[in-house]
């Protein structure tokens, strides 16, 4: 059983080349060419017991992803099916049947929402007569237009790679170096051979560079340590507003735009407290439903400082249209790459857009919700924040003699200075400090809770 609906054909530039969302250029190319909008179907299939709900609410997810690309989705094609085909994915009677939606709707490429094997998109592509991909492959792409720094591009491209390494294919002898003449029988190493090592060989540079920049970030992380500063790190959904909130709470001057995966490079600022705290703030790339494992993998260097965090600070689109699997996809990303077990404090953003926000918060024990666009809430979030960094701290209360200048200044900085009271013997303080802290200045301490 079937269901397939698909806009009208419209107007598109002349043009000669027609694989673009599918031609794999130069390791650090992108796979769309976006010299013209292509035009795409999209292909969503729902599993026995699935919700088909939940399948058409990720293809209109993929559109986005597709519009975000460069590319218009022209028409889309869901299929309900027991499983997937391991051929073809959607059976070859369905696969014809794209291919003739295709034609008519003059599209360029067929992208399913679901990931293919390298042989189930050899074979749909011979049967569409154009390019089949899949979510991974758009993504893919999204962040290699996006990426910015060294280290973001070393990471899309290594992806890119890891990609597209079991999907290279060639055509057998037609490739070979050699005639096979007298002298020279045999097929000798075809070009499929040779692109196969010099791709690998770049995977092994990129993977090499990227364990550098990883050893560069633990010496930042060890600093940081010795620096007593917490780490708080802005988690979820891609487009949940997270770089708005960290240009609202620190003037970061990060960009902005209403599209997804805008920014992918981390950005860490200081942020001061209300209690006279200071902590470091880290905005991370977003995330989404199904994201590629691939990127996962490559991304570790970048979302380590998530795994290192005292403090996730989950942003939530309070307007998006479906808040709760925004949070369970996010949750089950910071599953996967182990920081599951880290403190977690829910952000409902948007609530200007959203009166409903005030109440998805309500649900939440200790969640807040503000607006990063105008502000509301923010002072409400940032005392949330000092109060849950707060429980990680021990109150102590401590004796420094008159003559220790510099251990009352060491417990000024150190740590949040709660009462002061003069005795005869000293200086009797009541502070809350770091369980590192707590242990170089052991020697003052009369009582501790």
């Amino acid at each position: 059983m079937t269901d397939t609906d698909h806009e009208p054909t419209g107007a598109r530039p002349d043009t000669t080349h027609r694989g673009g969302f599918g031609e794999y250029g130069g390791a650090s190319d992108g796979l769309i060419d976006r010299s013209f909008r292509e035009r795409i179907i999209l292909v969503g299939l729902t599993r026995a017991g699935d919700d088909p709900a939940a399948t058409e609410a990720s293809l209109d997810e993929l559109a986005l992803l597709v519009d975000t690309a460069g590319a218009d989705a022209v028409a889309r094609v869901h299929q309900k099916r027991a499983a997937p085909d391991p051929a073809t994915f959607v059976g070859a009677g369905k696969a014809a049947e794209i291919r003739d939606l295709a034609e008519e709707v003059d599209c360029d490429t067929v992208v399913f929402d679901d990931d293919l094997t390298p042989a189930q998109q050899f074979k749909l592509e011979k049967i569409l007569g154009r390019s089949a991909l899949d979510r991974t492959a758009v993504i893919l792409d999204i962040f290699a237009q996006n990426a910015s720094t060294l280290e973001g591009r070393a990471q899309v491209e290594l992806a890119q790679l890891r990609y597209r390494l079991p999907r290279l294919r060639g055509s057998g002898r037609r490739l070979s170096q050699q005639a096979g003449g007298i002298g020279t029988r045999g097929p000798g190493e075809t070009q499929l051979e040779v692109d196969r090592r010099r791709v690998l060989r770049r995977v092994h540079k990129l993977e090499a560079e990227l364990r550098q920049i990883e050893r560069h970030r633990a010496t930042q992380s060890k600093a940081r340590r010795r620096s007593r500063h917490r780490l708080v790190a802005l988690v979820g959904y891609t487009n949940a507003g997270k770089s708005s909130l960290l240009n609202r709470l620190t003037d970061a001057g990060v960009l902005v735009e209403d599209r997804l995966f805008a920014t992918l490079d981390a950005t860490t600022r200081r942020l001061r407290l209300p209690g006279g705290e200071t902590v470091m703030i880290t905005d991370t790339v977003g995330f989404v439903r199904k994201l590629p494992h691939t990127l996962v993998e490559a991304f570790t260097t970048t979302l380590d400082v998530v795994r290192d965090a005292d403090l996730l600070l989950h942003v939530v689109d309070a307007a998006g249209p479906d808040p709760d699997g925004a949070m369970a996809a996010v949750r089950e990303v910071l599953a996967e790459i182990g920081a599951d077990a880290v403190p977690e404090l829910l952000v409902f953003n948007k609530a200007d857009l959203d009166p409903a926000a005030a109440h998805r918060r309500d649900r939440h024990e200790g969640a807040v919700a503000v607006s990063a666009r105008t502000g509301e809430g923010v002072d409400e979030l940032l005392a949330v924040i000092g109060d849950r960094l707060r429980t990680l701290t021990s109150v102590a209360e401590l004796l420094v003699p008159w003559d220790r200048g510099d251990v009352m200044a060491a417990v000024h900085r150190e740590g949040q200075v709660l009462t002061e009271a003069p005795e005869s013997a000293g200086m009797r303080l009541r502070a809350r400090l770091e369980p590192a802290s707590l242990g170089v200045l052991a020697p003052f301490v009369v009582e501790a809770s």
